[in-house]
């Protein structure tokens, strides 16, 4: 018997030479955006902030974006990609360049409410890292990071991920950004 004829859609187990395995289901990804431990919070800025007001906030929070806000709904999103193609090497000065002109404007969003496929989708689709999250009304309620989505998957595979030998000649690093 292959391990394919062993799936066990009940438990998420199969078995092959090796022992048990968990498998993914698709119901993991049908689970609501809000079971998530999201990291960011709602973290936003009203238009108007300047690029270095934006990025100090993005750097004390250990985030890559802000949600951008006007009237207390989300008009955009200003992500450290946007510094980098849209800023790097232009001579801009942070201190009066406003993030109203270089964010990405009325970006796709998503709510708590939504499948945690459905931000897969977006995210690989669009090549997104950030969507924000707002709620029936578009307030911004949180930003949904691709790192929440691996943070959920290993959470339901620790020992899978976490317990992978290191390669020969590899070393820990430091996480991005940090």
């Amino acid at each position: 018997m292959t391990a394919e004829e062993t799936i066990y859609d009940d438990d998420l187990r199969y078995e092959d030479d090796t022992g048990p395995h968990k498998a993914i289901d698709e119901r993991l990804f049908r689970e609501p955006i809000k079971i998530l431990h999201l990291r960011a919070g709602r973290v936003a800025v009203p238009l108007g902030t300047t690029i270095g007001q934006a990025a100090r906030v993005m750097k004390e929070r250990r985030i890559g974006c802000v949600l951008v806000e006007d009237g207390g709904k989300v008009v955009g999103i200003f992500t450290e990609r946007d510094i980098l193609t849209k800023l790097v090497g232009t001579g801009y000065d942070p201190a009066k360049v406003q993030v109203d002109g270089v964010m990405t404007r009325d970006p796709e969003t998503l709510t708590p409410e939504d499948p945690i496929a459905f931000a897969m989708q977006i995210m690989s689709v669009g090549g997104f890292r950030h969507v924000p999250l707002v709620d029936a009304d578009r307030r911004p309620v949180g930003i949904l990071s691709v790192k929440d989505i691996v943070d959920y998957l290993v959470e339901h595979f620790p020992r899978e991920v976490l317990n992978i030998p290191p390669e020969p000649g590899k070393h820990a690093r430091i996480p991005e950004g940090g």
